[in-house]
């Protein structure tokens, strides 16, 4: 598969990011009452159950994530208008250390104020969603999988009809990118089971290192 020369598309950059995303899932779920970070259509499911059920705080705590998840994407796109002709930085440069920055304040709030630390961790999510959309030129999100799990497989059944190596490379890529996902919560459940709140540093170092990966321009390179 052709490489590509954007390194906001690289394949370095999407396993680094997905990792992000399983870790920041896990994390919100296992260490913050329950609660989705990236999984948005499972807390709209959730605040609809408790809704009809007149649970108006429980509620509360899934819609709270939904709405700094949108809140998060609007932002990501003020970036993107706003900075898209900056010289020193990429927008994508700034949305993901911000992420970074975020997560780090996440790691500073105690397990009393959850639904603070859930929002933020969620507003994190959609400035990543917005900002990072394609792989290699494919179109696959770091932050959940079901898209890539039906693209993934659309690429696998397009390879046993027609024979294309193409597709088969593209099935293992987005396959490839859950896998990194799987593995990021597997990160984020280990370390949250021995420094709790604090586990979600690591996934801002993670975002760290791909804030200076970014720095890599290709193009210069070849």
């Amino acid at each position: 598969m052709r490489a590509t020369k954007q390194m906001s598309e690289s394949l370095e950059l999407g396993i680094l990011l997905a990792l992000s995303g399983g870790f920041m899932d896990a994390y919100s779920y296992v260490c913050r009452d329950q609660v989705f970070a990236n999984a948005q259509t499972g807390n709209m499911l959730l605040f609809g159950i408790h809704l009809s059920e007149h649970n108006w705080g429980t509620a509360l705590h899934y819609l709270l994530p939904v709405l700094a998840f949108a809140a998060g994407i609007a932002l990501a796109e003020a970036l993107r208008i706003i900075f898209h002709e900056l010289s020193t930085f990429h927008w994508r440069q700034l949305s993901v250390l911000l992420e970074a920055v975020i997560l780090l304040a996440v790691g500073f709030i105690p397990l009393t104020s959850n639904p603070l630390a859930n929002s933020l961790t969620s507003l994190a999510c959609g400035i990543q969603v917005e900002s990072f959309r394609k792989i290699r030129g494919n179109g696959i999100a770091t932050t959940m999988c079901i898209g890539n799990l039906r693209s993934g497989t659309q690429h696998m059944c397009d390879y046993i009809h027609q024979k294309k190596k193409e597709s088969l490379e593209k099935g293992l890529l987005y396959y490839g990118i859950i896998l990194c996902f799987i593995i990021g919560a597997v990160i984020g459940n280990f370390f949250v089971d021995r420094i709790h709140e604090k586990a979600i540093f690591v996934c801002s170092v993670l975002l760290g290192l791909t804030f200076l990966l970014m720095f890599i321009d290709r193009e210069d390179m070849e």
